[in-house]
């Protein structure tokens, strides 16, 4: 049990994750810190974090979809490698420590800030695709394993690849991204619920504050664009990978 106060501050706390989760993913940064300090066990913050960031990116999804900038039907494939591969994440954390990917991921998120400042691609153009929908299934699906595993810097990995390896442009990747992260959010609710391992009236009162902060969040990137995602891509990132390497070095 956890003391009633927090009810609303994690609720509040959740808005801010929902709106920096709309633009440039990465809300765990905030939200995982402010759920530890509970002191609820590990894989119950894990499982009770999904819900939260659930309810926040299908917000998100929905604005993206209305304001046009994916489509459902063609992504279905690549939906369905990702919901298979964040199932087998998931399944897989409950079993195994996550100590190589604390070491592994920090790298990772510098590179895709070093990308984020300095391609070329990085804006609102599309540019030439270097996989196909079908080649780019792989990709989708590791991520989608990492998301259920571990979770910290999915939405920059999807959103990276989709610029890099998808050619589109960075808000039509931002917005595709939410709805891969829905995807691999919802299967990994599944793999936690399953378990015991979700606090559902916790996850849902901060639901309701990260919808409000994916409001506001894909309300102002869908009217700046790559001006506000940019910047906050590579801040989240970078901030990531601080919290990251100092919770390595303070074990």
């Amino acid at each position: 049990m956890i003391e009633p106060w927090l009810y609303p501050a994690l609720t509040a706390v959740a808005v801010l994750t929902g709106f920096v989760d709309a633009i440039a993913g990465g809300g765990g940064l905030i939200m995982m810190p402010a759920l530890i300090y509970t002191g609820l066990p590990p894989h119950v913050v894990l499982g009770t974090n999904k819900v939260q960031s659930a309810c926040g990116t299908a917000m998100a999804t929905l604005r993206y979809r209305r304001a046009g900038l994916f489509s459902i039907r063609p992504n279905l494939p690549t939906v369905a490698a990702i919901f298979a591969g964040a199932l087998a994440g998931a399944m897989v954390i409950q079993r195994f420590d996550a100590d190589v990917l604390r070491l592994v991921v920090p790298l990772l998120l510098m590179g895709i800030a070093l990308y984020t400042v300095f391609s070329p691609r990085m804006d609102d153009h599309d540019s030439k695709a270097r996989l196909s929908d079908r080649g780019y299934l792989p990709a989708a699906g590791a991520v989608g394993f990492y998301d259920g595993f571990f979770g910290p810097g999915a939405g920059q990995f999807y959103t990276t690849t989709l610029v890099g390896l998808r050619g589109l442009g960075l808000t039509r990747a931002t917005g595709l991204t939410k709805l891969f992260n829905l995807t691999s959010n919802v299967a990994s609710i599944v793999v936690f619920a399953s378990g015991g391992q979700v606090l559902w009236l916790l996850g849902l009162c901060m639901g309701a504050g990260a919808m409000t902060g994916a409001w506001l969040g894909s309300h102002w990137a869908t009217r700046l664009g790559a001006r506000l995602i940019r910047p906050l891509l590579v801040t989240v990132s970078l901030g990531l990978t601080a919290r990251l390497v100092w919770s390595w070095f303070a074990q």
